[in-house]
Order: structure tokens, then C-alpha cells, then sequence
């Protein structure tokens, strides 16, 4: 005769994990359904498509390919429109063609991403697998349950679940590589030592974060050794530092697979624009000659230390937004702060009672919570160090990993010898479905998810920006409030453009300047007033990649109420709006683009336009030296120059040595004032 429990497991574990699969998989798929194409998916995507077709692993060395060519695997056969290469510099070769090949290709790239998303999408379903059977093995069937459904309505895991980008595929296999070694530490064997390694490899090939698991594997290692008996330790240490030494040795194998054991990063008769040499000159001496010496040596694909070097570049200068303050740079407290903001209070307090059942002894501080825990620890640490405080994305494996030990506290805290606790299973219960439905309040949009008690979705462009709430996700939804409120013109803050045009969704705005327009263009010749609709976007609004708030020309519009709030992350102005930083800044970042057309005296007529729209702006001032300079106008030439080190100096400290150095470097170069006589 069959047990309750036994009977249990055998029906309705495996439909209940079906139906949440289900359920998970349809809130996904209507979710990215609706949401035009995000801010990196175009370059993902066609990337993609070309190491397929032919083998082009550098057009986009920014990530590792394997979630690039997942998602082109719909592709694979079909007869699609390449634009042309023009040897410009990866990043925005890899964003300009991208953005075009999806717009030739299917009419603005609908059918065609929805294909390459639900591919990847595998990944999420992969994840929730992982997510139950660990949870199982280490807590029990009715603990891995409870793991499965809070990371099923998990807004965070949610949003980026089927999105062409690389962090569900990290999250995925990060936990899959744990799990793994934990089987391995669990219960030796060469099968085991190889799964583990060709999960690590598939980590390592999804992105570059991956490789913060060598250091989590390390400090597992040392506990294992701390924990064993003495006379165990050495016999302990020799066999998990060869197991280690297996991991790294195989998983470079996997990685290599996938860009088809190729040193160069692209097919003959291209190359890296610029130079793996020439981009690493950014870098510290340390860092730039370790990635210099691994390609001496071919120990990494080119196109891999290309990347590394990226991430390297990215994180030295990246400008931050939190509660409302623009930061130059990252700041090591962005992430706790963002965690209590993103999560839903439900899994926050979930959380705080795992603590109190660890410090309580009610669950043990056994492998299973220390394979939990540890890694979590180690990888939020780093993450806070790291500098590129761009959003929760980031730390999703944190995320799984919190769903896991949520799970197995429930568990800890509701059952004792064999029987539930009334107190317990009502309190966990109620934190669970409090859970859910913070989570089902925003369906569905789940990028700008925020927790009541931060306000809600409706606050958190207030409090982040990026991945957090506006990563381009709503063309469609704009597009639409454009159908209902028909009128001749509009202006348009548009944060993933012009990586992301538009027009592509029908929207026909005159767009105005903003940090991605000023290195690949796109802007209007604004007027210094305008009228409405004016449309701005959270990313913008907030000027979240300015390194200073002085630098964003629409901050006179965070005071304003705007008359829709489309997704919570577009927001529209109706009237007329005086905007001088705007459009002098909209004239500064076209003088930059006609100098490096050759054409000075042209410059110099819109460069001093902008320095008389707006005196004294840094923006302004430095399109008119740079103007003037090259047209040999030195001596009005240093007086904006001078200008703009004053505006400079204005900033503060960390955005000052930005600019101001660079700036007195560009003074000393000219003639002296004597010369000029």
C-alpha cells in the first residue's frame, strides 16, 4: 500500500511542477510579446546571426557566444539582408547593424526577436529545473516546491527570462555549476567531475561574470577542507584541488567549442576594430599585461580576452543612479539598496526568517545551506565591488540561490519530527503568497517591478534607472498612447536611441540629445523652445549616463507632473518647454560629428551657436574649442576652452577628472596668447 506521501510524490509533485512551468512560461511569453526590442538585443541577435553564417566572432566580443547563437538558431537556413560591414568601432557596428538587420528583415524585427527569445527562454525553463531538483535533493520534494514557486513569480527572474541577453543564461548555468560540484563533493566520481566541468564551461560561454566562479568554488573547497576531520584534510585538499584543476582545464575546453577552437576573433580578411593591443591601452599595466600575455600565448580566444578587457573598461568609468543622485561611478552600496527596492517584501521577509532558522538552529548550518549561502555571499560581494551598478540583472543567480534557501527555511521552520506547525505554516504561507501577488500587481511589466514599500513601479524611476525600469522595452505601448492622442509633431528623450530607432515601431519624433547620441548621433538641431507632446524616457529623465546631473538637459522636467506615464517608464510633457542645455547640447554633439567629417567651418558655426544658447556649458564650451581649434581661431578657441574647465570644475571631484585634465591637456596645446598678436 502506497503512503500519503509516497502517493504525494508520485501524482500531483510532478503536476504541480508542470503547472508552474505552465504558468511560468505563459507569463513570459505574453510579457515579451509586448515589449519592443531592449537596449542590447539588437547586437545579441545579429551577432548571433553572423557566427552562424560566418563564423564572426568579434562583431560583438562584448559576451561570450553561447546565448548569441541560442538565439539565432531560428535564423540558421533563412535568406536574410546583411548590412554591410564598415570596420567602425565594434560597439557601434554591432548596435547600427543590428538595429538595421532587424528593421530590413521582418518589419521591425517582431516575429523574428519573438523567435530568438522563446530560444532563449529555454534557459529560464532550464533554471526553474535546476532551481527544483537542487532544492529536492537538498531540503526535500516539498521544499524544492516552494523554491520553484517563488522563482516561478520572482518578478526579477521574470523580466529576463526571455530577453535576447546574456543573464538568464549566467543564472542558469551558475546554479547548474554548483549543483554540480555539489553532487561531485557529495558523492566522487569521473561522471559527476565531468558534468561539473562541462557546466562551468557552458558558464563561462554564456558571459564573463561566469568566471566568479572559480573564486565561489574556492571558498567552497576551503569549507569542505575546514569541515572534514583532521586526518581527512590533506587526502580532502589534494582531491578537490585536482577537482578544481579539472573544473578550469574542461571548461576552457567548452569554451573554446564554441568559438570553433579559434584563436582569432574574426574570419580571414576582417579584424577587431580597434585592436585587442591598441583597446587594452585603457587598462591598468597589471590588467592589460595579463590579457596581453594570455593572447601571446593563445591560452583564451581573442574574441573572449576582447570582452574580459571591455568589462575591465566599462567598470573604470560607468556612471551611477540611485535614490535620485547621479554618481560618476559606481558606489559599493548600490546593490544592497537595490535589492530592498527590487525584491518583493514577501521574499524579504522570507529571507530574514532563513536567517532567524540558521542563528536558531532550526535549519542547520549543513553542506546544502553553506552550498547556498557561500556562493551568494561571495558573488553580491564582488558584484558590490565590481562598479558597473547598472541594475538588478546583475545578481539574479542571487536571486535563484534566495529562492533555494527560502525554500528549505520553510521547510525548517513548518515541520518538526514529522509534523507541521499550525504558527509556522500559516506565517510562511501567507509571506509566499504575498509574494505572488506583489509580483502579479505589475504583470506585465516586470522590468520597472519596485516593492510598496519603495513606492511601487510607479516610484522606481525615481529611485534607479537602467535594467531597473526603462531598458527600451515600450515602443509598442508609446506607439499606441500615439493612436489614441493623434497630433502633427512630437519630440522624443529616448533612452536606447539610436541603438534602437523609433520610427521602426511608427513613431515619427524629432529626437532630442541624449548620452548615446553624442558617440553614435541621431539628435535634431533642437530650438531652445519647444512644444509638446514631448516624450522622455525614466533612462533620460534621470540622466542616469551622464556622469554628473549638471549634464542632463531635462531636469527642469523632473519637476513637472507629466500628463501620461506610459509602462511606468515613458513619460509624456504636453505645452510648451523652454530647453537651452538641450539644444545647445543637440548643436555641441553635431559639431563633433562634422569635425570628424572634415568639415571645421561648418562646426564652427553650430559650435557657436550652442555657446551662445547656453554660455558657459560645458558641452557647449567644449564643441567651441574643438571647433575653433580647428579652424586655427586660437584665441577664441582658449577662451571656451578656459569656459569649459570652469564648467568642469563645477562638477564634482570624480566627474572633474573626467574632463578637466583632458580639457588643460587640449589648452596646452595651443599657441600661447602672444602668438596670436
Amino acid at each position: 500500500m502506497h503512503t500519503a506521501a509516497g502517493w504525494w510524490r508520485k501524482h500531483w509533485l510532478p503536476s504541480a511542477v508542470v503547472a508552474l512551468l505552465i504558468v511560468q512560461v505563459a507569463q513570459f511569453t505574453y510579457v515579451v510579446h509586448r515589449e519592443s526590442l531592449t537596449f542590447d538585443e539588437g547586437d545579441h541577435s545579429f551577432s548571433g546571426y553572423m557566427m552562424w553564417k560566418t563564423g564572426d566572432y568579434g562583431l560583438n566580443p562584448e559576451h561570450p557566444p553561447l546565448v548569441k547563437l541560442l538565439a539565432a538558431i531560428p535564423t540558421i537556413g533563412k535568406n536574410l539582408w546583411t548590412p554591410p560591414l564598415q570596420g567602425r568601432f565594434f560597439k557601434i557596428e554591432a548596435y547600427s547593424d543590428g538595429r538595421d538587420w532587424l528593421a530590413r528583415n521582418n518589419g521591425g524585427g517582431r516575429s523574428l526577436v519573438f523567435e530568438m527569445r522563446m530560444m532563449t527562454s529555454i534557459l529560464a525553463i532550464g533554471l526553474s529545473l535546476v532551481i527544483f531538483f537542487a532544492t529536492r535533493e537538498f531540503f526535500g520534494a516539498v521544499a524544492a516546491l516552494f523554491a520553484l514557486v517563488i522563482a516561478s513569480f520572482d518578478p526579477n527572474l521574470l523580466a529576463h527570462s526571455a530577453l535576447v541577453t546574456t543573464d538568464m543564461g549566467v543564472t542558469c548555468f551558475f546554479l547548474a555549476s554548483i549543483y554540480a560540484f555539489y553532487r561531485y563533493v557529495k558523492k566522487p566520481g569521473w561522471l559527476r567531475l565531468s558534468l561539473a566541468a562541462l557546466a562551468a564551461g557552458l558558464l563561462i560561454s554564456s558571459k564573463h561574470s561566469g568566471v566568479l566562479l572559480a573564486p565561489i568554488l574556492l571558498v567552497l573547497i576551503l569549507w569542505e577542507i575546514a569541515t572534514t576531520s583532521r586526518s581527512l584534510r590533506l587526502r580532502t585538499a589534494l582531491r578537490l584541488a585536482g577537482a578544481f584543476a579539472f573544473i578550469v582545464a574542461g571548461s576552457c575546453v567548452v569554451l573554446w567549442a564554441f568559438f570553433s577552437f579559434r584563436y582569432a576573433a574574426r574570419p580571414p580578411g576582417l579584424e577587431l576594430h580597434p585592436s585587442l593591443a591598441a583597446y587594452t591601452a585603457g587598462l591598468s599595466h597589471f590588467d592589460r599585461s595579463v590579457i596581453l600575455a594570455f593572447a601571446h600565448w593563445h591560452l583564451l580566444p581573442e574574441s573572449e580576452l576582447m570582452g574580459l578587457a571591455d568589462v575591465k573598461i566599462m567598470a573604470q568609468g560607468y556612471p551611477t543612479f540611485i535614490l535620485g543622485h547621479v554618481y560618476a561611478h559606481g558606489v559599493w552600496w548600490y546593490f544592497p539598496v537595490a535589492v530592498l527596492i527590487k525584491t518583493t517584501l514577501g521574499l524579504l521577509a522570507l529571507l530574514a526568517l532563513s536567517a532567524f532558522a540558521i542563528v536558531t538552529g532550526r535549519l542547520r548550518w549543513t553542506r546544502e545551506v553553506a552550498y547556498l549561502v557561500l556562493p551568494a555571499t561571495v558573488y553580491f560581494t564582488i558584484a558590490m565591488a565590481a562598479g558597473m551598478d547598472i541594475g538588478a540583472r546583475h545578481i539574479l543567480p542571487v536571486y535563484a540561490l534566495a529562492a533555494m534557501l527560502a525554500g528549505g527555511a520553510i521547510m525548517a521552520l513548518c515541520r518538526r519530527n514529522g509534523r507541521w506547525i499550525p504558527a509556522w505554516t500559516w506565517a510562511c504561507s501567507l509571506l509566499v503568497v504575498a509574494h505572488i501577488a506583489s509580483a502579479i500587481s505589475v504583470f506585465p511589466n516586470y522590468i520597472a517591478y519596485a516593492n510598496r514599500a519603495s513606492g511601487g513601479p510607479g516610484n522606481v524611476h525615481n529611485l534607479l534607472s537602467d535594467a531597473n525600469v526603462d531598458w527600451a522595452q515600450q515602443l509598442y505601448q508609446v506607439k499606441a498612447w500615439q493612436n489614441r492622442h493623434p497630433t502633427p509633431s512630437c519630440w522624443f528623450a529616448y533612452f536606447a536611441h539610436p541603438e534602437i530607432d523609433p520610427a521602426v515601431y511608427g513613431i515619427h519624433c524629432r529626437m532630442l540629445p541624449t548620452a548615446d547620441t553624442g558617440w553614435m548621433g541621431g539628435a535634431a538641431i533642437v530650438p531652445p523652445v519647444i512644444h509638446g507632446p514631448v516624450f522622455i524616457s525614466a533612462g533620460d529623465l534621470s540622466g542616469c549616463e551622464w556622469p554628473s546631473s549638471q549634464f542632463n538637459p531635462y531636469r527642469s522636467f523632473q519637476r513637472l507632473k507629466p500628463a501620461a506615464a506610459i509602462d511606468y517608464a515613458v513619460f509624456v510633457y504636453q505645452g510648451t518647454f523652454s530647453v537651452p542645455q538641450a539644444a545647445a547640447l543637440s548643436r555641441a554633439q553635431h559639431v563633433g560629428q562634422l569635425l570628424q567629417q572634415n568639415h571645421p567651418k561648418q562646426a564652427l558655426v553650430l559650435a557657436r551657436e550652442a555657446a551662445a544658447i547656453d554660455p558657459g556649458d560645458l558641452s557647449a564650451e567644449s564643441a567651441l574649442g574643438d571647433a575653433a581649434t580647428a579652424t586655427g581661431n586660437t584665441h577664441e578657441a582658449r577662451a571656451a576652452l578656459n569656459a569649459a574647465i570652469a564648467a568642469a570644475k563645477r562638477l564634482s571631484p570624480a566627474a572633474q577628472k573626467d574632463y578637466v585634465p583632458a580639457l588643460q591637456a587640449q589648452l596646452s596645446k595651443l599657441p600661447p596668447p602672444a602668438a596670436n598678436r
